[in-house]
């Protein structure tokens, strides 16, 4: 008998009225507003204008989640296309199956179509929800803790997950909750990207792929844990492959892009420091030189020529001879009207 485990829900649908509410779908909404919430606060803190980050999101998540979904059926087709099998159960997302390999490759062209509509450059806006994203694959991942699916093997360990019911058919008992070690591990990459960011000044796309290679290390050990069904290459499952490809991919880009294009961009978004400064008001570009020439002259009169000063120019002491000439004449002609 165990003495601790961690409960499977009974249920992963609650219903208000006629209304569906799934586990799944709240996890993934949840995981969009954190990853676009975050987004926002840093797209700023780099330069950008608010609300940037969630109209590019308009494209990115729409585009993501079909890619998810793409890929899942893709390397799954026998669930959907196989004798007995419903080929209209591909389209019924809620019911999970999303692979975040799609996700991210489709979300990201979603992004690139945003970024070109904004005038933007695209590495910065990644770097910028590259944290983000993996707060929301971390709640993500509690979807599959709803549905029951996705768990490791055996266990007898206290934090063992129970099964009660499962879509594979598989015996209910005791299993690695695979879900939980992803959705951990996925905390730590957004809080090393975060660190790694204000560290070394991450820019051109650099944080994002640090993001990248460090979800990919830990998806591989994760992956080898689960025990549901999956294609094998070469005794590996074919995510294992996909997170070693992926993992050297992205330690390349960083190591290319720091030597060809080293620092952070100084512009991510052309306009937004008018938007954060304001613009200079009417009149106040015309009277600025007057008022510059009046404490140049205060200067000039409170400075002594020589080293401290400017000689006076021939213009200028003309004027002071004048002015002195017509105060000794004024003087003269006071001394004769008293006289008189």
């Amino acid at each position: 008998m165990e003495l601790a485990y961690i409960p499977s829900p009974s249920r992963g649908v609650l219903y208000l009225g006629p209304i569906p509410l799934r586990g799944y779908a709240f996890c993934i909404i949840i995981g969009v507003f954190v990853a676009v919430w975050l987004g926002n606060k840093r797209w700023i803190a780099r330069g950008g204008r608010a609300g940037t980050v969630a109209d590019i999101a308009v494209w990115a998540v729409p585009f993501g989640l079909v890619g998810g979904r793409l890929y899942h059926v893709i390397t799954d087709y026998e669930l959907y296309f196989s004798e007995g099998r419903d080929w209209v159960d591909a389209f019924k997302i809620w019911e999970g199956g999303l692979g975040i390999w799609g996700a991210i490759a489709l979300g990201a062209l979603g992004a690139w179509i945003g970024c070109r509509r904004r005038g933007i450059p695209m590495p910065a806006y990644a770097d910028a929800v590259a944290p983000g994203i993996a707060f929301a694959q971390a709640i993500g991942r509690w979807g599959n803790w709803f549905n029951q699916e996705l768990y490791g093997r055996e266990t007898d360990l206290p934090w063992a997950l129970r099964i009660t019911s499962s879509a594979d058919g598989r015996v209910p008992g005791f299993y690695h909750p695979t879900f939980l070690y992803e959705s951990l591990w996925c905390v730590g990459v957004a809080l090393l990207v975060i660190w790694a960011d204000r560290r070394f000044k991450l820019g051109h796309g650099r944080a994002f792929a640090l993001y990248v290679a460090a979800y990919c290390a830990g998806r591989f050990w994760i992956e080898y844990m689960r025990v549901d069904d999956a294609h094998h290459i070469l005794g590996l499952r074919l995510n294992n492959w996909t997170a070693l490809v992926v993992f050297l991919l992205a330690v390349l880009y960083m190591v290319v892009s720091a030597k060809k294009r080293p620092g952070r961009e100084a512009v991510v978004e052309p306009g937004a420091s008018d938007d954060a400064t304001g613009t200079e008001p009417a009149g106040a570009a015309s009277e600025a030189p007057d008022a510059r020439v009046a404490d140049g002259a205060e200067d000039a009169e409170d400075k002594p020529a020589g080293k401290g000063g400017s000689e006076p120019d021939e213009a200028g002491a003309g004027t002071a001879d004048a002015v002195a000439a017509g105060s000794g004449e004024a003087r003269d002609e006071a001394e004769s009207a008293k006289k008189s």
